[in-house]
């Protein structure tokens, strides 16, 4: 059996790297106060149409949809928002003391596109949304929570780029002024963007077939739109991003994939040499009216998504991904009677109730063969069994990286171990 195209299987050797970068988001979410969510794999084909986008390529070209029973259609979920925006309704979640309400998700995401370097059909993201606020303070909050993220890992190289899409009376102007513009032309763009000009001419602006076509370097920019209550709203966003010392490029052709987005959209990216040439790692934005839209109140809503396939990348081009410690505390060598493995399987039991990490031989080896065994393990320590000492009470407990050798009577082999390890942390 193959492994389906775009999907991989994280080994033993690097799921410990995966472990070490969910721990720290999750601890970086706890300094901010985000707590977890966790939704289903799946949900209903309609909201992802009604939230994303019927004009959006993640709904037109690369959802997964379920064999459909009956009158349900279900969509293994492309994007996390949609999905939490539809938890925050179904659970009443507006409803809560504390607000806004601020979330955040670590889970897989699935989309049927062609893979490439650090793009996958099933790909994993973590994302924060902050619902309840509309003051520019939380777009600076959730802006500072993903560089942050990043800053934390070593990463140096990073560019903030960002917009403003305005409101719906300043996109309604701005939209008007791009049909004008690339209607003239519209015959020399690809198929999907004359098909976005009629239905969401904001998005020609994000094709990346056409992104060199000469209309795309004249195109009026959404900020000479802008109404001043949106300008307004930009420039307290910008000011607040000033006071946390974070910097960053404005940039007026930023509108992003998806359509829900309004106001504040961003994205960060990576300016390593070598990256490669999609050098997005993060991308969010506010998304004003995307609750209404899936029958909750009026709610505003910000928030973002960092692929873990590209942090992981961006970490390796960088040469900061995190050392992987697979060592063990204790490996026992045994070889003897019956009373021997009886003494070694209870004393492996004892240690790990101790908190130690600690494993033994089950393939039947020679001292020798075991021996080996434990370097390629890394086991800082071993237990040493045989018909001798379990006939007197005692193992010889060895220190495998000074070869120092103690023997220790068998009810004292796992707090002396743990009391040695306390030892080489001090």
């Amino acid at each position: 059996m193959k492994l389906p195209r775009g999907t991989f299987d994280v080994l033993p050797g690097t799921v410990e790297r995966w472990q070490y970068i969910e721990n720290q988001l999750r601890e970086i979410s706890k300094r901010y106060n985000y707590k977890e969510i966790r939704t289903p794999i799946f949900e209903e084909t309609e909201l992802f149409k009604r939230g994303v986008g019927e004009t959006t390529d993640i709904v037109q070209k690369e959802m997964f949809m379920l064999e459909k029973r009956g009158k349900e259609q279900f969509t293994l979920r492309p994007e996390g928002t949609a999905a939490v925006v539809r938890s925050f309704v179904t659970n009443k979640l507006y409803g809560s003391p504390n607000q806004p309400v601020k979330l955040f998700y670590i889970g897989p995401m699935f989309r049927y596109e062609r893979p490439q370097a650090g793009r996958f059909r099933q790909l994993h993201q973590y994302g924060v949304e902050a619902l309840g606020s509309e003051e520019p303070a939380i777009d600076a909050e959730v802006i500072s929570l993903a560089m942050s993220i990043y800053q934390s890992f070593g990463l140096k190289k990073l560019k903030l780029v960002i917009n403003s899409l305005g409101d719906s009376e300043s996109r309604a102007a701005h939209r008007e002024a791009l049909v004008n513009h690339f209607k003239p032309v519209a015959h020399e763009l690809c198929q999907d963007c004359q098909n976005r000009l009629e239905a969401n001419p904001l998005r020609v602006l994000d094709c990346k077939v056409d992104r060199n076509h000469p209309s795309m370097a004249t195109a009026p920019s959404i900020l000479d739109f802008l109404n001043p209550a949106s300008k307004a709203y930009f420039d307290q966003v910008l000011l607040h991003l000033d006071a946390l010392g974070i910097e960053y490029v404005i940039d007026p052709t930023l509108v992003r994939g998806l359509d829900y987005y309004n106001h504040t959209s961003f994205e960060i990216m990576s300016e390593a040499e070598g990256f490669g040439a999609i050098t997005t790692l993060c991308g969010g934005g506010r998304y004003n009216g995307l609750v209404e839209q899936i029958g909750g109140p009026a709610t505003p809503g910000i928030g973002f998504g960092i692929g873990i396939e590209r942090l992981l990348m961006a970490l390796e081009n960088e040469a900061v991904l995190p050392e992987v410690d697979d060592s063990i505390d204790v490996f026992i060598v045994a070889q003897g009677n019956e009373e021997v493995e009886k003494t070694a399987t209870r004393l492996l039991q004892l240690m790990r109730l101790e908190g130690l990490a600690a494993d033994r031989d089950y393939l039947g080896r020679k001292f020798k063969g075991q021996f080996k065994a434990a370097d390629r393990m890394q086991a800082r320590f071993t237990v040493i069994l045989g018909d001798e000492e379990v006939e007197r009470g005692a193992a010889a407990l060895k220190n495998m990286s000074t070869g120092e050798q103690i023997d220790v009577p068998l009810s004292a082999v796992a707090d002396t171990i743990v009391a040695k390890l306390k030892e080489e942390v001090q």
